[in-house]
């Protein structure tokens, strides 16, 4: 999974064998992982994180969507 980001410890990405599917990232810190769809940022799946670090992680989706998506683009 190439790395797009790294913010506050998450590691942000994707999988190339994935873009077949519409833009989402996959976040990884700590053994726990969620992936979150782009455009709008939106919760997909989760195993680990809690609540609250999910809303955390969501605000940092949003902020860096632009960019997300630019690499999501680039990848195609």
């Amino acid at each position: 999974m190439p790395t797009v980001l790294r913010v506050k410890g998450y590691r942000i990405g994707f999988y190339s064998s994935e873009l077949d599917e519409p833009a989402h990232v996959h976040v990884h810190k700590a053994g726990s992982e969620a992936k979150f769809w782009l455009a709008p940022v939106q919760l997909s799946w989760n195993k680990g994180f809690r609540e609250a670090e999910l809303r955390g992680i969501a605000q940092i989706l949003a902020t860096h969507e632009a960019k997300l998506i630019e690499a999501w683009n680039e990848t195609e």
